[in-house]
């Protein structure tokens, strides 16, 4: 089974959501686990767009990318450009994998502005990630 590790700055929204899809996307047949370089709880915002889409994060909680220091994975993901420049090394042979996204955490406004920002980022996380399935053939 593959493994796979998806890392964003604070483990409290993008890579929640990608370790959420990623789990229904490949219909569990890889392991996803996701974590921070500086974890903080998940963002409300972030249990609210994924439960729009019947996704329940309650079981979720934020991790550590020091957790994960010496398991060994396939993927290794980074979602935020800040995560990518301080993401530590892993053991084994694994591929790197890179996708800037905006953090909706940091974004500034209105609550309904912020929740259209957590919704275009849940959403544009799905669209890629679905994609990168495909690529590698997870799914199958």
């Amino acid at each position: 089974m593959k493994r796979i590790l998806i890392i964003c700055t604070d483990n409290a929204a993008n890579s929640q959501m990608a370790e959420s899809f990623l789990r229904r996307i490949t219909f569990n047949r890889v392991e996803v686990f996701s974590a921070g370089i500086r974890p903080k709880n998940i963002h409300p915002m972030t249990m609210q767009v994924m439960k729009e889409l019947g996704i329940d994060l309650n079981s979720h909680r934020s991790k550590s990318v020091n957790e994960f220091y010496h398991d060994r994975f396939d993927f290794v993901i980074t979602l935020h450009d800040d995560a990518r420049e301080k993401c530590p090394s892993f053991q084994g042979s694994h591929t790197k994998i890179h996708k800037s996204i905006e953090d909706p955490v940091k974004v500034r406004g209105s609550e309904n502005d912020k929740l259209e920002v957590f919704r275009r980022v849940r959403d544009q996380i799905k669209d890629w990630l679905t994609e990168f399935v495909e690529r590698y053939q997870l799914s199958k």
